[in-house]
């Protein structure tokens, strides 16, 4: 399958978990959301900057989803201890 595909996938199903905990008013659950759409949308844009030759903006982009990795992370691991 193609990698724009699977992106795609995640940052959809993402952005509907966040926005059904948004509605449902669990901003917890809609911030692990949150945190994993910018983590795949910043990932899909340094692979797209990289693809066009922007090797600086890539770095960048692809620095700021290993924060938010990072960060999904750390919130994943804050909520499973309670």
């Amino acid at each position: 399958m193609n990698s724009k595909w699977i992106y795609g996938i995640g940052i959809v199903a993402a952005g509907a978990f966040s926005l059904y905990f948004i509605v449902k008013l669990d901003f917890a659950n809609a911030l692990i959301g949150m945190i994993a759409l910018f983590a795949l949308t910043n990932s899909a844009r340094a692979k797209q900057f990289r693809s066009q030759g922007m090797i600086r903006e890539a770095r960048w982009m692809q620095g700021l989803s290993v924060l938010f990795a990072i960060a999904l992370a750390v919130v994943l691991f804050l909520k499973m201890l309670g």
